[in-house]
């Protein structure tokens, strides 16, 4: 009998869940008795596609029995899939939903689904987490997937139906990796920091500590707003 292959690509190796989906993939193939393949697209939707197309079209390698693939962009590759589908290779979309896989059903023999998390839910969680974490109402800085990501897109959606509307939350957009979660995160400290630096020498270094803090601390809150 012959011994089954399969294309797993991730959108990167720089975070836990991926790693994750990575290990678990793996061990489950250990456990079937399956070869599987762990490709890495470093967020590049591009790379991915010429990756996916590589097993899919190139002569000189063989193909495997089916692709899994989380995408890492904003599609999930419709032509990509066909010429897969097409070549008898199964298809299987990861945290993306997408609107051919009938299509695909009805035209092939292969397999072709697509499994994947409520985000919408996800976001709802979030808004009610942020209830509990300020039930006087505040501000949150929000931290989102990439612009294109559907799972970001509805992830937020569904934040913005249960936060509490007395909650101010501040977004910025990062690429699902604590590195670029850093990044984010720094670029907005970074103008109150200096907000705060340039407000210690005007309102005086005379002046008692407590004071210069608490008056720095309402204009570099302001300001911080302002800035974004």
């Amino acid at each position: 009998m012959k011994r089954l292959s399969f294309v797993v690509s991730l959108t990167n190796n720089d975070n836990d869940y991926q790693q994750e989906q990575a290990a678990a993939a793996e061990k489950a193939g250990r456990r079937l008795g399956v070869d599987v393949t762990i490709i890495h697209a470093s967020n590049d939707a591009l790379a991915q596609s010429q990756q996916l197309l590589h097993y899919v079209q190139d002569s000189g390698v063989a193909r495997p029995d089916a692709i899994m693939f989380e995408p890492a962009g904003g599609t999930a590759f419709p032509q990509v899939a066909r010429a897969a589908a097409a070549a008898g290779i199964g298809w299987v979309v990861m945290n993306h939903e997408v609107d051919y896989i009938l299509e695909l059903r009805r035209s092939f023999k292969v397999p072709v689904f697509g499994i994947t998390s409520n985000h919408e839910e996800v976001g709802k969680i979030q808004g009610q987490q942020f209830a509990a974490l300020l039930p006087k109402g505040g501000s949150i800085l929000y931290i989102e997937g990439p612009a294109n990501s559907s799972a970001a897109q509805e992830r937020t959606a569904g934040m913005n139906q249960t936060k509490p509307a007395n909650i101010q939350v501040k977004t910025m957009r990062a690429n699902w990796t604590e590195q670029s979660a850093y990044r984010a995160v720094s670029s907005w400290l970074r103008p109150a920091a200096s907000c705060a630096s340039d407000c210690a020498t005007s309102v005086g270094v005379t002046s008692p500590a407590p004071y210069r803090s608490r008056v720095c601390f309402r204009v570099c809150s302001s300001t911080r707003v302002l800035l974004r």
